[in-house]
């Protein structure tokens, strides 16, 4: 699709902030009100359409995907959404292991631990850790926390936590990294250990780098969505 405007602003209503195309207000994908709750995310979803060229790049909208989700699917269907992202507890990446005696098991205890430990400390809950890939079930009663936790959230914070937890396979990173003052890029590299171990033992694809890199690219988009939505 060709440019079809020429300049991009912010304006304000009773609803939130909108993303104007030379003075007409963006609506979603759903052709819902395209109301966003802080200036700072309407500016950055406003930079997304200031830097398309005279092409428009759908690739190039991280921030506005998110803030349609938000709109279209989240806010109306509430507990659905929820619903969608406790499976990425209950098969938590963090949770599943190598052998303890095994380089990549040192590794993954070394790094993951300390992470899982803190979530539960936080939050009062308790992971199963395995060894191995074969599933394990979570207690009831960790989920039942953990679903609490996600009622606390809005609607945006929930789209951006479906991005970062699906990217990490792991809802313990994924809500870490939508926490204010979160390290992304450490997240995000114990999200990758496995990939990154398998680079250094069998030598980088350049391929299989570049959608490495995307994938940071959105999980650290969807981290800054997070903050920029909460003001």
């Amino acid at each position: 699709m060709k440019r079809f405007y020429k300049e991009v602003a912010i304006g304000q209503g009773d609803s939130g902030f909108r993303v104007l195309l030379d003075g007409r207000a963006v609506k979603t994908v759903g052709g819902r009100v395209q109301a966003i709750p802080t200036a700072a995310l309407a500016e950055a979803m406003a930079a997304e359409w200031s830097a398309q060229g005279e092409e428009i790049d759908s690739a190039g909208f991280l921030f506005r995907d998110m803030a349609d989700y938000a709109i279209d699917v989240v806010a109306p269907e509430r507990a659905r959404a929820i619903m969608e992202l406790l499976p990425y507890a209950e098969t938590d990446t963090l949770c599943y292991r190598a052998e303890p005696d095994e380089a990549l098991g040192r590794r993954q205890n070394a790094v993951w631990e300390p992470l899982l430990t803190a979530a539960e400390a936080r939050l009062g809950i308790r992971y199963i850790r395995v060894a191995g890939v074969m599933h394990r079930p979570q207690p009831a009663g960790t989920l039942d926390i953990l679903r609490d936790e996600l009622e606390k959230l809005d609607a945006f914070a929930l789209a951006a936590l479906r991005n970062t937890a699906g990217l990490a396979a792991s809802l313990t990173l994924g809500l870490m990294a939508i926490e204010p003052g979160a390290d992304v890029e450490a997240l995000w590299a114990a999200a990758n250990l496995e990939e990154d171990w398998q680079a250094e033992q069998w030598g980088k694809d350049a391929e299989a780098m570049e959608r490495q890199e995307l994938r940071r690219q959105a999980f650290a988009a969807a981290a800054r969505f997070a903050g920029l939505s909460r003001g």
